[in-house]
């Protein structure tokens, strides 16, 4: 007894305690666990060495809003334990034809990094990248749990890659491609038919912007065998008759994208043989979205009519309605919070949403007729209708081709609650369409009474007045757009010395020049980017720019292949960004970084 007594009196003289620092880096890891915005975690990174050493152990999910503000083997040395990772390349206005061919943004690095630190990855999201066919067959043998791929306006792959990832990744639950661009040289690869035959774990396919033929019939099998399935998008080679037939396999469905929305070639028009759509429809009890109806054929909207009162979103961006056509519709979606269509709903539509609609959060208007000249379809007369019915609204994107300061001034007091306005008025130029005054007081309401605003677009005649607003109250503009705008560099000025929480920067065709750029080199470190196309800025003002701000990446390009020579003067365009990384290896050479 002696002996075990003294055993213990031995073990308990040996014993150190933790260090008190360990103690609570082991508390703060367990806390931070609990801690899932983005945002919150940068702040707590930044807080002292130990909580940037515990916020890198826990984080599962990393954000890189740039692909190039830092590299993959610094962020995979970085975090240990990541199964999420989003990842986004080009700017915006790439969607836009504004950038040159092969730009850059590959996700290869990325890739080769994350296999080797990251073998259990289960999600990747993707936007503006260019990803490979080799690069999906390698992510499909590297990540053996492999569980989510979205990619959005990405390009690069084909059918044989997704035929390789369907067939290898046993466990994929969301296979999502929007808006992306596939090689029109692949070699059409059946990939629908390669997942696997006993069953999958598929909760979302969306495929709506593949435009070639897909094989209906291994479709149909592979929605039969996929009982988890709740979000369906389908291109435009599936007919109505089809979609009906998926859906009466699948009615625990609740995102459907309807593919063409019209009837086989072979059959002339809507017959009384046809199956009963409308019933197909009202089975599916669970439906809050839908979209799709690229080929819409009107005379089919009324099937939908059942699952309308459910609706929490609907996409009408492709059909190519009327006004009576979408109040046909729109007059039974009281429950309605997100709304995409095209101009041809007229004033006349939009007056039927602001009628109905009274929870609506977002609202998309775009154009049938992108062309500056084009004649458009809605106006000034549609804002009002949205404004005064829609009182919730927290962001709205309007193309139009007039509009008034007082119905901005309008929106600005009905819609306090303004995160997002992106009001684009497509002809250069365009002042008040009743008063012909520039749009300064419509665009300052809108800074001024929206006191939630993150992002704006800005266009129309506007003069240096509308800028000093924006500076003034735009406090918490993160992201802005501007277009053929502006009346000299103090406009410019405004925005940099006063948006202080400014992130994102898009200017085109405005008569900015290098004072105004040089004005911002206080706040350059703060932004994700700077991109300014066709204005005054020269070659050596971006120059002074790169010497000044080691930490920025210069580049200047123009829009075709053709470099930018020392003898330029004008810079055609100016793409800046932060990294950490510093300036890339990848980039071909018509892309300068000064």
């Amino acid at each position: 007894m002696r002996e075990n007594r003294a055993d213990v009196t031995a073990v308990v003289d040996d014993y150190q305690p933790p260090c008190p620092d360990q103690v609570l880096e082991n508390v703060l890891e367990n806390v931070l666990r609990f801690l899932n915005d983005r945002r919150d975690r940068n702040a707590v990174s930044l807080v002292c060495k130990s909580w940037y050493r515990a916020e890198a152990f826990t984080r599962t999910d990393l954000f890189i809003g740039n692909c190039y503000a830092i590299s993959p083997h610094r962020a995979s040395e970085r975090f240990h334990r990541l199964y999420s990772v989003v990842i986004k390349g080009k700017p915006r206005f790439a969607d836009f034809s504004l950038m040159p061919i092969n730009w850059g943004a590959h996700f290869t690095p990325w890739l080769s990094a994350f296999a080797a630190a990251y073998p259990w990855l289960e999600k990747v999201y993707l936007k503006r990248m260019s990803i490979t066919d080799d690069d999906l067959a390698r992510l499909s043998a590297a990540f053996p749990l492999f569980k989510e791929l979205t990619l959005v306006c990405c390009d690069g792959f084909g059918t044989s890659g997704l035929a390789i990832l369907a067939s290898s990744c046993r466990q994929l639950r969301v296979l999502d491609l929007i808006e992306d661009e596939l090689n029109d040289d692949d070699d059409d690869a059946d990939w629908i038919s390669c997942f696997p035959e006993n069953g999958t774990f598929l909760e979302s396919l969306s495929f709506d912007c593949v435009e070639l033929q897909i094989n209906f019939t291994a479709l149909e099998r592979l929605v039969a065998r996929s009982p988890n399935l709740k979000k369906l998008r389908l291109n435009q080679s599936v007919s109505v008759e089809q979609l009906y037939r998926l859906m009466v396999r699948a009615p625990q469905l609740t995102h459907l994208g309807t593919g063409s929305f019209s009837p086989p070639q072979n059959l002339a028009a809507p017959g009384a043989n046809e199956p009963d759509y409308r019933a197909a429809f009202a089975a599916c009890r669970s439906l809050v979205c839908l979209s799709g109806f690229r080929d819409i054929v009107p005379g089919y909207l009324p099937v939908i009519y059942p699952v309308c009162r459910n609706l929490t979103s609907l996409y009408l961006s492709y059909a190519n309605i009327n006004a009576l056509e979408l109040q046909s519709v729109i007059c039974h979606c009281h429950k309605l919070q997100k709304l995409w269509v095209l101009d041809t709903v007229r004033d006349e539509g939009l007056d039927a949403v602001g009628a109905t609609c009274k929870d609506l959060l977002e609202l998309r208007v775009f154009p049938f007729d992108a062309r500056e000249d084009s004649e458009g379809f809605v106006s000034e007369l549609g804002l009002l209708a949205i404004s005064n019915g829609c009182r919730k609204l927290r962001s709205i994107l309007y193309f139009c081709q007039r509009m008034t300061n007082a119905a901005v001034v309008t929106m600005s007091k009905n819609c306090p609650d303004l995160v997002v306005f992106r009001l684009c008025i497509m002809g250069r130029l365009r002042p008040d369409h009743a008063t012909k005054q520039p749009m300064d007081e419509g665009f300052g309401a809108i800074a001024m009474n929206c006191k939630k605003l993150t992002r704006l677009a800005v266009s129309g005649l506007l003069t240096d007045k509308a800028f000093a607003y924006i500076g003034m109250y735009g406090k918490l503009v993160r992201t802005l757009s501007v277009a053929f705008a502006g009346d000299s560099d103090m406009g410019l000025k405004y925005v940099l010395e006063g948006c202080s929480n400014l992130q994102k920067l898009e200017i085109r065709d405005c008569p900015f020049g290098d004072s105004a750029l040089l004005s911002g080199l206080h706040h350059y470190y703060n932004m994700r980017f700077f991109w300014m196309s066709s204005s005054r800025v020269t070659v050596q003002a971006c120059r002074e720019v790169a010497q000044t701000l080691p930490g920025m990446v210069v580049e200047v390009f123009s829009g075709d292949t053709v470099a930018v020579r020392d003898e330029d003067e004008y810079a055609d365009t100016l793409y800046m960004y932060r990294s950490l990384a510093g300036p890339r290896n990848d980039n071909p050479s018509y892309v300068r970084i000064l």
